[in-house]
């Protein structure tokens, strides 16, 4: 796969996995909801039932900016099979333009949070690498 067919994947998936890493060095791993705007990605925390507002991808970042994402398709015709990862760095934004904008981009993209956009931390990640395989 090429870098055209990487981002054109990465762009039109609607779910990933993102790794954080922990204070012992561990992964952390999550789906999220994501948008891609250029060698950005952004995924925001929103109202959905969590038990602490103190989440772990956050004080992660906030520790230890490394992360990767994932994004992946599965099917039983293994010719259609690819993923797509990330590797970069991560940023809590909590105001401004950038979280507006942010918040903005996903609602573009998932209806549920144009309708009602959620108030919480955006997650920004810069893209420094990407690796994918098709088969």
């Amino acid at each position: 796969m090429n870098r055209r067919e990487m981002f054109e994947r990465l762009t039109a998936a609607r779910v990933a996995r993102l790794a954080t890493v922990d204070q012992t060095s561990g992964p952390h791993l999550v789906p999220i909801v994501f948008a891609v705007t250029g060698d950005r990605i952004c995924s925001v925390i929103d109202g959905k039932p969590k038990r602490s507002k103190d989440l772990r991808r956050l004080r992660n970042i906030r520790a230890d900016d490394r992360v990767t994402l994932l994004v992946d398709h599965y099917d039983e015709d293994w010719a259609r099979l690819w993923w797509v990862r990330v590797d970069g760095s991560a940023q809590v934004v909590t105001s401004g333009e950038e979280r507006r904008r942010a918040v903005a981009l996903l609602g573009d993209k998932y209806p549920q949070y144009g309708a009602m956009p959620p108030d919480g931390p955006v997650i920004v990640i810069t893209i420094e690498r990407l690796t994918g395989w098709s088969a």
